[in-house]
């Protein structure tokens, strides 16, 4: 059984591209959870019939838009905040949304190439299966850009059962399961109006197991929402996030050196024996660490008066003169940032771009990356995990510390981003690294989103954005380890691709 195409390709790709941009207000901070459902399901429906390379051409149209619209707040850091000029500023940015819509054609153009040509096992089995691995895919090549991935879409939905069993990537299989279980329904009744005929039983039928299949899905998700897979592992603490907030334009400029290290000073000593831990977010401290020092030597007494700890960001020069974005505390330990931001931190394919460097100054494009095997931090005499910006965006580097690390710490500084969507899709993904890990997350930001946020991804408190504030919560240490820090993405992922193989063999075995 097929289904014919109603519309010429240039409709479909418009159609496609039309439904990845509408795919991002299923993301927050518009949180319309319900319609990445019938967005993919019209990527999935239109694609059915298409040839292989129409396919992938109306994929990478559907990825394009949901791209566009969805990273598009970059263009702040490079051009508002970097001083590429706006046209540089816009093509680099549809370059990289042009590449990320790669995966997503991919994933639709080798279900068309390889699988049986049924609706059912497409839908249902292929396209989900694909979807699945190609997200992972984008989050490792180059290394990687994992954002904008359906599956943060469902952090306050019963799906987010599942993520401390599959995790975030994982959880977008079966957004697109669920996806293709509606685009199946939506094309059969095409192919009843195609046939003109119209029984009443292919409408009840096709309502109840499609109602059916959600409901088991949600009604599993909400049955592990009830289960707690790590447990208490010491002495809750009291933690204080600062948010100094400090408009990026201002930032670094000499003259607010001296005003920002006495805001951040001030709003910490306010918390004098409230709080045992305090946290600044990324280069908080606007300067290199060796300059520095003796500021750094009057914080270490004033906590010591206080009998608080202190980590905050700042930049370091290693011994090769490389800079590093760091977490130091107080008492000397520190990590270094691993996991660097492609056309923030550092250029990606740089020679493709070389020729226009002599009109784009692209910022903090030269960064260096901490070494892998850095050892955990260890504050309030338990392990921590630490992250910085967009490292949490990547559920392998959080994983990299667990079971380990008993809470876990992100510093950012997404005042690059002004009041666009970026502040908000960032929290979404933390929270969504908390629920995988069954830990606390203490995310500090410079102008927000700063929340503590427990061990089920929840906000157990969040400040407000663009103003001067300190939250405070009592944060709780925790041991034992999700399956999904146990396991990864293997279970799933090689579930996903034996599954696309065993189609394609049914396919030429046929």
């Amino acid at each position: 059984m097929a289904i014919e195409r109603r519309w010429s390709l240039p409709v479909v790709f418009l159609l496609c591209a039309l439904a990845g941009a509408l795919t991002t207000l299923a993301f927050a901070p518009y949180n319309h959870v319900w319609l990445v459902f019938p967005a993919q399901a019209v990527l999935f429906a239109l694609c059915l019939p298409l040839a292989p390379r129409a396919a992938f051409a109306s994929g990478w149209a559907y990825g394009l838009g949901l791209q566009c619209a969805g990273v598009s707040w970059i263009y702040y850091s490079l051009h508002v905040h970097g001083g590429t000029p706006a046209p540089f500023a816009i093509v680099l940015i549809f370059l990289l949304a042009a590449y990320l819509a790669l995966y997503t054609a991919l994933a639709v153009w080798v279900v068309n190439r390889f699988c049986p040509p049924r609706p059912a096992l497409r839908l249902l089995l292929g396209y989900p299966a694909a979807w699945g691995v190609f997200e992972w895919l984008q989050g490792y090549v180059m290394t990687g850009f994992a954002w904008m991935q359906t599956g943060y879409t469902q952090i306050d939905t019963p799906l987010a059962g599942y993520a401390p069993l599959i995790g975030g990537h994982g959880l977008g299989v079966l957004v697109a399961a669920a996806a293709g279980a509606l685009a199946l329904v939506a094309t059969h009744l095409v192919m009843a109006v195609q046939s003109r005929r119209w029984p009443w039983r292919l409408w009840l039928l096709a309502g109840l197991w499609l109602a059916m299949l959600w409901g088991i899905i949600w009604a599993g998700g909400w049955g592990l929402r009830q289960l707690h897979f790590t447990e208490p592992g010491g002495q809750p603490f009291t933690a204080s996030l600062v948010q100094g907030n400090i408009p990026q334009a201002q930032k670094w400029k000499r003259s607010m050196h001296a005003p920002t290290l006495a805001r951040y000073r001030r709003l910490s000593l306010h918390q004098a024996g409230m709080t045992d831990l305090i946290v600044w977010p990324e280069t908080a401290v606007p300067d290199f660490w060796y300059r520095v020092q003796p500021f750094v030597a009057q914080m270490k007494a004033d906590m010591a008066r206080q009998n608080s700890e202190l980590i905050f960001g700042i930049f370091v020069k290693n011994d090769q003169l490389q800079l590093l974005n760091s977490i130091l505390n107080v008492d000397g330990q520190v990590y270094h940032k691993r996991h660097l931001v492609p056309l923030g931190e550092f250029i990606p394919l740089r020679f493709l771009v070389d020729f226009f460097r002599r009109w784009v100054d692209i910022p903090m494009s030269d960064i260096a990356s901490g070494a892998d095997d850095q050892p955990l931090m260890r504050l309030q005499g338990v392990p921590a995990g630490l992250s910085i910006c967009f490292e949490d965006a990547f559920a392998r580097d959080i994983r990299h510390g667990l079971p380990e690390a008993q809470f876990l710490v992100n510093v950012s500084n997404d005042a690059w981003f002004e009041d666009s969507n970026e502040p908000w899709q960032h929290h979404a993904i933390a929270r969504m690294r908390a629920l995988e890990s069954g830990r606390y997350l203490l995310r500090a930001t410079n102008t927000g989103i700063t929340a503590i946020i427990g061990p089920d991804g929840g906000v157990r408190v969040q400040a407000p954005p663009f103003e001067q504030a300190v939250i405070t919560a009592t944060v709780r240490p925790m041991r034992g380890a999700t399956p999904y820090v146990a396991a990864g993405d293997a279970p799933w992922l090689i579930f996903c691709i034996s599954l696309l193989v065993f189609l394609a063999w049914r396919n030429y075995t046929r």
